[in-house]
């Protein structure tokens, strides 16, 4: 049999191997709390860690079933610890008093306690006792070797909450990282990256397993960059001492351009090595498109203007010119395209004022009960009449229901739908419209055989001045606001509009109207009040 210095030996080398190898708090204060009990003889032992709030909670016990455990509460509620320039201490005539409640709750024979704080650097991190049913008392050595013990689990407790502390703090700058609406990257020294947030993993395409320890500018690669890239001077030797700037675009096929600008922190630690650099990623793009639509809206615009006015007034000089007699079929033809251009200037003027008015939430609805079936065939008869090279067929059936509706911006969101199809179909063909009623809502189409929008331009063709790149755009008139105004219009009534379309096969738009409950009441106005938001459902 081990003497009683071995045995203490023994047990406080397995406490500290405990210690160094196990991370579960509750197994080493378990082991901790059995050790003690068993070299001081007890039969009984508790061990209470204190909470953030204050209050003592077991997380280890010896010698003790859970059906006695809350009769303890008397040596864990307000128990009397005191501080003195020693250290913690415990009232033990205190202690001794709940002693004899406990002994009485529980019908087990305490007669003996001996407690004792856990402390780290004078802080009170909790309590550990040890109970004899016999009368033999703790001796004062005894409570001493409990010290050791108490020491012990103090520092598993400290460490506990270090690591606890640790994980929080990780966790929160992770989720941060993750979570950001800007693009995060670190790399390390050698500038390969060790983390890659979502968003970033969303700009570039790189999944973030696949990023990890790839060169950073390999996986943030930009075109149309400005500014020199750190990893490029770190492989010159050159290491970047202060936060780096760069502009630039992300490219990926069949994607829309993404323009970020980009910092480029490093970190030094105190010997001035570099640790990391910091990519901060913020996506610029809308700024750049503001930027770019301003310039386009001047553009359109004053191209869009110049083109009627010097019509109107080349005509008008014409017809004017005394030196020469016109005969009435070139005064009549004179006269119709000038009047044409006037027309063509008035629509234009008027869809920038009502782009105006949405955008300040001034414009007027009026609505009444409309007959969309007439609505549609008075407006495909019009445009039928303009045009000699496509066909307008109209598809409606006879007992679609009214729609409650403004009758006049209705008829502005077809006449720009079939604009558009008349507009972008050069070699002509058939332009199909027609209507059908599901539920509440009766969905309109516009139908053509033109040339079709790419597929990565679609979420943006109902953005105000866009208009889809290619060599027809550049060669037909239009400011890009017609269906900007089509999508809020339609919103505006509460419906919604979409388009479905491919490359050389056509496009066809789509958009509901909600249909009538009040036949025979008066017409009800609304003022618009609509914000751009995202692409519109498809």
């Amino acid at each position: 049999m081990l003497s009683h210095p071995v045995r203490q030996w023994h047990y406080l080398l397995e406490i500290a191997r405990a210690l160094a190898s196990s991370l579960d708090l509750r197994e080493v204060l378990q082991l901790i709390l059995q050790s003690a009990a068993e070299i001081l003889q007890g039969e009984i032992g508790l061990l209470a860690m204190r909470t953030r709030r204050g209050q003592l909670q077991v997380v280890a016990t010896y010698g003790l079933s859970r059906q006695h455990l809350p009769r303890f509460r008397p040596l864990l509620d307000d128990i009397p610890y005191y501080r003195t320039e020693e250290g913690w201490h415990l009232s033990r005539r205190d202690i001794l008093a709940r002693l004899q409640l406990v002994a009485e709750a529980t019908g087990l024979e305490l007669r003996q306690v001996v407690a004792l704080p856990l402390t780290v650097e004078d802080e009170f991190l909790g309590v550990i006792y040890i109970f004899r049913t016999s009368e033999r008392p703790f001796t004062v050595e005894e409570e001493y070797l409990l010290h050791t013990f108490a020491d012990h689990a103090a520092i598993a407790m400290r460490n506990a909450q270090l690591y606890t502390a640790l994980q929080l703090e990780r966790n929160r700058l992770e989720a941060i990282i993750e979570n950001s609406a800007d693009g995060i990257m670190i790399l390390d020294a050698d500038c390969r990256v060790e983390v890659i947030n979502k968003t970033l993993s969303r700009m570039t395409g790189w999944p973030t397993e696949k990023a990890r320890g790839k060169p950073g500018n390999a996986v943030l690669h930009l075109e149309n960059a400005t500014g020199q890239e750190p990893c490029e001077r770190l492989d010159q030797g050159d290491i970047p001492k202060e936060p780096m700037h760069r502009e630039g675009d992300i490219i990926r096929p069949g994607h829309r351009r993404i323009t970020v600008e980009v910092t480029y922190t490093p970190i030094f630690d105190e010997h001035g090595e570099l640790q990391y650099i910091i990519v901060n990623v913020n996506d610029i793009t809308r700024f750049r498109e503001a930027e770019e639509m301003k310039s386009t809206f001047i553009s359109v615009i004053s191209h869009e203007l110049k083109t009627p006015v010097a019509l109107i007034k080349g005509y008008a000089a014409t017809l004017r010119r005394e030196d020469v007699r016109w005969d009435e079929e070139t005064i009549r033809e004179g006269l119709a395209i000038i009047e044409e251009e006037a027309d063509r200037l008035t629509a234009l003027i008027d869809n920038l004022l009502d782009a105006s008015r949405i955008q300040a939430g001034g414009l007027t609805l009026k609505f009444e009960e409309v007959d969309l079936r007439q609505l549609i065939h008075a407006v495909a008869d019009r445009f039928q009449a303009q045009t000699a090279a496509h066909t307008i067929v109209v598809d409606v059936p006879e007992d679609l229901p009214h729609v409650w509706a403004d009758p006049e911006r209705v008829r502005q969101v077809l006449s720009n739908l079939l604009s558009n199809a008349i507009k972008y179909s050069p070699d002509g063909g058939v332009v199909r419209v027609g209507a059908w009623a599901e539920n509440e809502h009766v969905t309109v189409y516009v139908a053509d055989q033109g040339i079709g929008i790419p597929e990565e331009e679609l979420p943006y063709i109902f953005d105000r001045f866009y208009r889809v790149d290619s060599t027809l755009r550049r060669q037909t008139q239009g400011a890009g606001l017609g269906l900007y105004l089509a999508r809020a219009l339609v919103e505006a009534h509460g419906g919604r509009i979409w388009v479905h379309s491919k490359p050389g096969e056509g496009s066809t738009f789509f958009f509901t109207l909600p249909i009538s409950t009040e036949s025979g009441t008066q017409s009800v106005e609304s003022e618009v009040r609509w914000e751009e938001q995202g692409p519109a459902p498809s």
